[in-house]
């Protein structure tokens, strides 16, 4: 049961991280702009670096993805705790330099869901 609830909020923080995905390259200079409460102009200059951010967190879906689907059940603990733990650090990263609240949707649900898949 622990299991199935680590891997529900797993897969619930990959979709996030599609979104945020989709948020920082093809949506940035629209949904983005808005999201991130920027100016078009700002959002012009800026949105060569969120792509890059985007692409990141692309690989983190990668990770997550991997880690669900992956039949070797030592290989997919390996992807889950890198992904996790990436996106940890990068909420906790975020929260100190950004906003506050990345901490309690990014940093919190990441950390939850390692505690839970580690002691499954």
């Amino acid at each position: 049961m622990i299991l199935f609830l680590a891997q529900v909020l797993i897969g619930l923080i990959l979709l996030l991280h599609v979104y945020f995905v989709l948020l920082e390259t093809v949506l940035f200079k629209t949904r983005g702009r808005r999201v991130f409460g920027l100016s078009a102009e700002k959002a012009e200059i800026m949105a060569p670096a969120m792509s890059n951010q985007g692409c990141y967190n692309g690989f983190l879906v990668a990770a997550l993805a991997l880690g669900l689907l992956h039949p070797n059940a030592d290989v997919a603990r390996a992807f889950i705790g890198f992904g996790l733990g990436c996106i940890a650090v990068a909420g906790l990263w975020g929260s100190l330099t950004v906003k506050k609240t990345i901490l309690y949707i990014q940093t919190l649900p990441a950390l939850i869901a390692l505690a839970l898949y580690h002691y499954a």
